[in-house]
């Protein structure tokens, strides 16, 4: 009976321990900003998904195109037909691996680099970015700003109004994670 218990207790400590190597965020905010002398662009998606395995440092971040909120409604519609065909290319995602050590059991801020794949407009681009995870009382958060160049990743921005969008956007993510269960 002893055996019984310890066995219990030690296949639900080792569960419970696989658990908190997964970490998930399912409303992850991403936010790109375009800045030209002509007008700024901002937009806001607050539904993103995201994936950190703390054994293995792989991270994966999905977002779908369609989630994303402009100030102007137009500038929403123009996005999703003109420049990331989002019928046809419907997330935006990215697949990595942080390379620096960390411990999502402890609390501190952890500066990290994540190298990986940003895919895009069906276009994928290896980036190494800097980022930091945060861990304060069993809450794990993370965030990283980048500049992707929207030429490659094949968006293609029409003569006509190439003076009112960036070459290079300005991505910022933040993310609150917690244990998969």
């Amino acid at each position: 009976m002893r055996k019984l218990i310890f066995l219990t207790i030690l296949s639900l400590a080792c569960n419970m321990s696989f658990a908190q190597d997964i970490w998930i965020s399912k409303n992850a905010t991403v936010n790109f900003f375009s800045s030209t002398v002509v007008e700024d662009i901002e937009a806001k998606s607050s539904t993103g998904a995201s994936v950190i395995n703390a054994k293995s440092g792989e991270v994966i971040f999905k977002v779908s195109n369609t989630s994303f909120r402009f100030a102007k409604k137009l500038m929403e519609e123009h996005f999703n037909e003109n420049y990331m065909e989002s019928d046809k290319f419907q997330y935006s995602e990215f697949k990595g691996k942080i390379s620096e050590t960390y411990d999502l059991q402890k609390d501190g801020d952890y500066q990290v680099t994540i190298a990986g794949n940003l895919s895009i407009h069906g276009v994928t681009k290896a980036y190494s970015v800097p980022a930091t995870i945060s861990v304060t009382k069993g809450t794990v958060s993370a965030k990283t700003a980048f500049k992707v160049k929207i030429a490659d990743h094949g968006i293609k921005v029409p003569s006509l109004v190439f003076k009112n969008i960036a070459e290079t956007i300005d991505v910022k993510i933040q993310a609150n994670y917690l244990p998969k269960k």
